[in-house]
């Protein structure tokens, strides 16, 4: 009589513990973002709460005037008396109108310069590459003195071609001469990044086009342009954001030509005079919050409109 052997059941697998398993990739992530969260927290977030709860305050000075200030609390006082400024807003029409016309400028220019340089031998590349960055590396002190030289009209080179008669400054020539400094400035780091946009498209598309009897100027047209606009936006809308805070070139030829640029020629300058000059560092404080949300609004928007457009 044989006996009927049954197979042993098989131990039930237990599952794996995916909560601990991701909690603990959770907090080893942590670990790797703390660095950039300490950073993040103590240069951005610190400084604008300490520049809001600086903004809510006010300085009154006791008696008729000649004791001792005195902060206090002023709740929102300082941002109504922003939206009636009518020099901030002034001053920030001039800067977006000004800038509106300079962006334009240099990135055609940068456009124009990295359609050249794309059909352009690699060696030939990396030359023109490096030595239209050369200005941008330059500091923004240095670059602004070296073109202040060039704007005077006694030691100027360019007076002794035009005639020292010719004035940089006054007028319409304020504007030239500051936007010619912020192009010279801005062209090669905008051409760099247009290039390496030209640089990643498929050369197939080239050989299709001159395969079908398309000149250089068409393929640049109708092929090159219309796939780069995505870093065109993108340098269009870092360039509105570096306008709204031009600060450096316009202090340095205001010591030049004083009567061109005023203390409110931007707002960064009217904020500038406001906390070191007047001494009213809760009101400076207020105006660049409300310039970092206005910068912050329209970079928003500038993004959708031309994506939308791109799109």
């Amino acid at each position: 009589m044989s006996t009927l052997i049954r197979p042993a059941k098989a131990a039930p697998v237990t599952p794996a513990p995916v909560r601990r398993v991701r909690k603990r990739g959770g907090a080893k992530g942590l670990l790797f973002m703390l660095p950039f969260l300490l950073g993040f927290v103590l240069t951005y977030v610190v400084p604008i709460g300490y520049a809001f709860g600086q903004s809510l305050q006010e300085k009154k000075s006791s008696g008729i005037g000649f004791g001792p200030t005195r902060v206090v609390f002023a709740g929102f006082a300082h941002f109504s008396a922003i939206l009636a400024d009518g020099n901030f807003w002034t001053a920030m029409a001039r800067t977006l109108l000004f800038g509106a016309a300079q962006i334009a400028v240099m990135l055609g220019v940068s456009l124009l310069l990295a359609l050249l340089l794309d059909g352009v031998a690699a060696r030939a590349v990396r030359f023109f590459r490096a030595g239209l960055l050369i200005p941008y590396v330059i500091p923004g002190v240095v670059s602004t003195l070296i073109w202040l030289f060039l704007y005077s009209p006694t030691a100027s080179p360019i007076s002794d071609l035009v005639g020292s008669d010719v004035s940089f400054f006054g007028g319409i020539n304020t504007y030239l001469s500051l936007g010619n400094l912020l192009t010279w400035q801005g062209i090669g780091f905008n051409m760099i990044l247009i290039s390496a946009s030209l640089q990643a498209l498929p050369r197939e598309l080239y050989e299709a086009a001159r395969l079908d009897g398309a000149k250089e100027w068409r393929i640049a047209w109708s092929i090159k342009v219309p796939n780069i606009t995505g870093i065109l936006v993108l340098t269009g809308m870092f360039s509105l954001i570096g306008r709204l805070q031009l600060f450096t070139e316009p202090l340095f030829l205001r010591y030049v030509a004083p009567e061109s640029i005023s203390t409110d020629f931007t707002p960064m300058l009217e904020i500038f005079d406001r906390a070191f000059k007047t001494g009213d560092y809760q009101y400076a404080a207020a105006e660049s919050l409300v310039l970092a949300v206005v910068t912050g609004v329209l970079a928003f928007v500038f993004y959708r409109v031309t994506n939308r457009k791109v799109s």
